[in-house]
Parts: structure tokens; C-alpha cells; sequence
């Protein structure tokens, strides 16, 4: 047993079948302490984490200077409402906008920006009758009504309608279907700069000029959604840096606070009024601890020079995928963009996650053939190695279980039917088709990795 567990994995695993709602798929771990880019479970093993926090660890597990700010805030104030000015709020606030632009509205996940970021939209654009608002497929917005109304796929939507109306869905990178469905009725278009959950799917050169471009013809605002490539995940404090071009509104929270609740909403200085007095609140929407732990994170990135490692390691990160890519054809294509790792295989991605985490190795799959990362800023060399070895292992194992698959699977073409007849072949096509099924199931403890993620991402 590690010395930080009350009880083992089992025993807790049991009180959660007990007295937790099972709307999470979970792995049948439970994670008692972490430190860095380290975490142990209740019987005392090792992981590293590549992917801490669903993304919102930014700094790591229990990064000293929010650790050390959280104790301190916690002793003169824990909790004061929005009717009073706190000193931690205000300078948060500055923090994040002289890195940026505009003003901030807080509240507590991503999900809570993004649907404080619809009401300032739809608010400015009452002023002139509109209301439509448009969004991208394979975008993910987060879990709320309006938040799951702006993500486009349709596998979010089923049980839960009737959703908000007016929103037009486009395909990511498409500007010619943008502009088809652009017009006197659009109050916003709403973007992930990088889309995460989607595959980590890079912009076309010019797409998010040319939204920029749309979005001041028709009179819409530009809306980032930097929930996931905010707070220096691409390598620049916001991901719309990377690409020089300005949002009107943004939207930023999982790695804001160090891994604290915390989401926020940025607007530029003459729409941020639309979300005027007794429009929209949040109950702790800008609580001193999460401000204190914001500010310390802030901090930690600038003093450790984190951006400056962020390039760094992430350069490491794709010299070793690139080597890795150039052995094994089932990786398709890589994906790069600071902290920001996406691996598309022409196989389904999820049976890695369970290899890997035998290994000693925490990485996510998302959107069916995508292994994705989203280390730490200040991961080191060691650990990018360390991981890139377990990886390129996994791969390496899985690439030959698929070669050997398809292998079976095309021996009765090769053959003839004269061996069809004794049943060896056939039988042999039905097991190897069964495995097949089992990888693309990806059941691991409740479903499917991508569905996990997607119970935890912006909630």
C-alpha cells in the first residue's frame, strides 16, 4: 500500500459501485498522490502521466508555488461572493489580459465559459436581431445545454433534446461552408483554435483568417474556445498567438488555475458590456483560492521559463514520433502543436491506452484512431523519453498484431476454397475477426476512452 492510501483500489472501487453515480467510465485504478509528472496508485505503482488531468494539471501533479498559494489564500479567505471586490480577483484578472486583451468574467470549467461566452453573443447581437451562432464538427465544447447544442456530432445530442435552437454546423477547415451559412442572422462563429477532443486537428493555413475575415463582414463576433490550448499549452500564453489572429471573445479554463476549478471569459473592452448586470452570474466564479492558484501558476510558467520548455520538449516529442512514424505505416499522420500531441493511426487508437498503463505509462485515445497527449509544460527529457519508449513499444506490438491480422484474414483469397471446406480457415477468420471487434470496442472498465474523456472534458 502507498503510505498516502486509506485503502486499496479494490475497496474503493467497491464504495464507488456503492454510492457513485456510474456516468464515468473509470480504469480500475484508484490515484492516490502525484508530484510532477508522477502518480501513484493505492497499492504504491508508478505512472507516469502524459495526459495529468484530462489537460488541466498544466504545472504537473501538486505544483509547488499553487500548493504553497492555495494554503496561504485558504487562511485569510476561502470563499466571498461577487457583490464585493477581492484583491486575488482583480489580479488574476490583469494577469490574463495584459497577456492578452479585454476583460474577464470567471467562472468554474470550460463548459461555464462557453456558455457565458453564448449569452455575451447572443446579448450583443439582440441589438440587432441576431441570434444564430455558428460551430465546427468534430469541435467539443463541453457537457452543459447550450455547450452540447455548439458541439456539432450528433452521438452528444441523442436522449438529451430538445437542444437550444439556432446553431449552423460546418466542417473544420471548410471556409466556402462558412461562408454559405454566414449571413444577417449571425451573431457569432465559435471555434477551437486546435481542436482537442476532435484529434487534435491543426487550422489550414488561412482558416482562421478567413474567419476573422467572414466574421467582420457579417457583422459576427469571433469566439475562441481556448478551454484546452489556453494558458501557454501551444507554447504561447493563448493558442490564437500562434496564429495571429485576434478572437472578439475567448473562452479559457482546464490547465487556468493549475488544476483548480477555474474557467474564464475574455472579451475584447467595447462587447464585454453586452454581459451587463442581471444577465449572468457564477456563484463562485472567482473565488480567492482559485485566483490565488492562477496567479501562482502564472507565475511558475514565467519564473521556470515553461514557455520556453514547452517548444522544447514538444520538439523532442515530435523528433521521436517522426522516427517512430518513418518504421511503423500504421501511423498516418502526427500532430504537433506545443503540449499538444496528436498520433493518428490507421487502427483504433484505444487498445494503447491499456498497454501503455500497464507499462507504467498514462496517455488518452480519442476520436477512434487518435493517441493523444497533452504532457505536463514542464515535462522533462527524461520523462518525454521514458514515455516515447513505452509508446513506441505499444505501437511497435500493436502494428505487428494488426499485420498479423490481416495476414489471417486474407488467407482463404490466397488458398482457394478447397481448404475453406475443412473449416480451419473459416475458423480461423471468425477468432481474428472477434479480436478485431474487441479492439474497436475498446471497453476497458465501463467504454470507451474517448467517452471517458468526453465525461470529464469542460463538465
Amino acid at each position: 500500500m502507498d503510505i498516502s492510501a486509506k485503502r486499496s483500489s479494490e475497496e474503493t472501487i467497491s464504495q464507488f459501485q456503492q454510492h457513485v453515480i456510474p456516468n464515468y467510465g473509470r480504469y480500475p485504478i484508484s490515484l492516490v498522490r502525484g508530484e510532477g509528472s508522477l502518480v501513484w496508485d493505492a497499492e504504491g505503482n508508478e505512472y507516469l502521466d502524459l495526459f495529468p488531468g484530462w489537460g488541466c494539471n498544466i504545472l504537473g501533479h501538486c505544483p509547488p508555488r499553487v500548493v504553497s498559494a492555495l494554503q496561504e489564500q485558504a487562511s485569510k479567505l476561502v470563499h466571498i461572493p461577487n457583490t464585493w471586490y477581492t484583491e486575488p480577483q482583480g489580479d488574476f484578472a490583469e494577469a490574463l489580459c495584459t497577456r492578452g486583451f479585454g476583460q474577464a468574467f470567471f467562472c468554474n470549467s470550460g463548459a461555464e465559459s462557453i456558455e457565458g461566452a453564448l449569452k455575451l453573443v447572443r446579448l450583443h447581437g439582440a441589438e440587432t436581431g441576431r441570434h444564430r451562432v455558428i460551430s465546427f464538427y468534430d469541435g467539443f465544447h463541453g457537457r452543459t445545454f447550450g455547450a452540447t447544442t455548439a458541439t456539432a456530432q450528433p452521438k452528444y445530442h441523442e436522449g438529451v433534446g430538445p437542444l437550444m435552437a439556432g446553431f449552423d454546423y460546418v466542417a473544420f477547415n471548410d471556409l466556402d461552408a462558412v461562408r454559405d451559412v454566414a449571413g444577417s442572422e449571425t451573431c457569432a462563429i465559435l471555434v477551437e483554435p486546435i481542436q482537442g477532443e476532435g484529434g487534435v486537428n491543426l487550422p489550414a493555413e488561412g482558416f482562421l483568417e478567413g474567419l476573422r475575415e467572414i466574421a467582420d463582414a457579417c457583422g459576427a463576433l469571433l469566439v475562441f474556445d481556448e478551454v484546452q490550448t489556453g494558458m501557454a499549452r501551444t507554447g504561447t500564453w493563448y493558442g490564437y498567438q500562434q496564429y495571429g489572429v485576434q478572437p472578439d471573445v475567448m473562452t479559457v479554463a482546464k490547465g487556468l488555475a493549475g488544476g483548480v476549478a477555474c474557467g474564464v471569459v475574455i472579451a475584447k473592452h467595447e462587447f464585454a458590456p453586452s454581459l451587463r448586470p442581471g444577465m449572468h452570474a457564477s456563484t463562485f466564479g472567482g473565488n480567492p483560492l482559485a485566483m490565488a492558484a492562477g496567479l501562482a501558476t502564472v507565475e511558475t510558467i514565467e519564473e521556470d521559463g515553461l514557455l520556453e520548455n514547452c517548444q522544447v520538449m514538444s520538439d523532442r516529442f515530435r523528433e521521436r514520433f517522426e522516427a517512430l512514424r518513418a518504421e511503423l505505416p500504421i501511423i498516418r499522420e502526427l500532430r504537433v502543436q506545443g503540449m499538444m500531441i496528436g498520433v493518428d493511426l490507421s487502427i483504433p487508437a484505444t487498445p494503447a491506452v491499456g498497454k501503455c498503463m500497464e507499462r507504467g505509462v498514462l496517455v488518452n485515445a480519442t476520436h477512434d484512431t487518435v493517441l493523444r497527449l497533452l504532457p505536463a509544460l514542464n515535462v522533462t527529457d527524461a520523462d518525454v523519453d521514458r514515455g516515447c519508449d513505452v509508446i513506441a513499444e505499444v505501437l511497435g506490438e500493436m502494428a505487428a498484431e494488426s499485420e498479423a491480422s490481416n495476414a489471417s484474414v486474407a488467407v482463404p483469397d490466397e488458398l482457394g476454397e478447397s481448404l475453406e471446406d475443412d473449416g480451419e480457415i473459416t475458423s480461423e477468420g471468425a477468432e481474428v475477426e472477434s479480436d478485431v471487434e474487441d479492439l474497436e470496442g475498446g471497453d476497458l472498465e465501463g467504454g470507451e476512452t474517448d467517452e471517458v474523456e468526453d465525461g470529464e472534458d469542460e463538465s
